[in-house]
């Protein structure tokens, strides 16, 4: 059964205009979030050297965060009338990621890709904040929510970048 992305709800939250580039600007940030949560996973299993459990842990810690985040942001969507599309080729196709490296990474290389990718995905996040006051403060408040716990977490990667 194919289900197309039209509002299946009789009573829209927001005007179809609205809705339209609310979602659109909610699942760029979808699948951005969900790429950073398998890049962050990637990095984790394949970080090597010197304070390898220390970011190991710290990896998980920030994936928690970005998997509860990419549920909020689906789940708004979903609130909004429109199909979420966490599918693995709409997220290869769509993120604005680069793509990781296939191999052990040492420590340092490690915090610099992950951090990279955060912000990337921090920067998604700031554009879109930029575009939805005026469109859904609700969608602008959760972005900004998300934003923060994940500025965090990338201030937190990068003072290990400090030598």
């Amino acid at each position: 059964m194919t289900t197309d992305t039209q509002s299946v709800f009789k009573r829209d939250i927001l005007s179809d205009k609205k809705n339209d580039k609310v979602s659109a600007l909610l699942q760029q940030n979808l699948v951005n979030l969900i790429d950073l949560a398998l890049t962050l996973k990637q990095a984790h299993w394949n970080v090597v050297g010197p304070n390898f459990r220390s970011v190991h842990l710290q990896l998980d810690e920030i994936i928690e965060t970005v998997r509860e985040s990419s549920d909020e942001v689906a789940e708004r969507i979903s609130t909004l009338g429109i199909v979420p599309d966490g599918r693995p080729a709409t997220v290869a196709e769509s993120s604005e990621l680069a793509t990781y490296p296939l191999e052990f990474v040492k420590f340092s290389e490690t915090v610099t890709l992950s951090a990279d990718a955060l912000k990337t995905t921090i920067d998604s996040l700031r554009s879109a904040i930029e575009k939805l006051g005026d469109l859904d403060p609700i969608s602008e408040d959760m972005c900004i929510g998300i934003s923060a716990a994940l500025e965090k977490h990338l201030w937190m990667l990068q003072a290990q970048e400090v030598a």
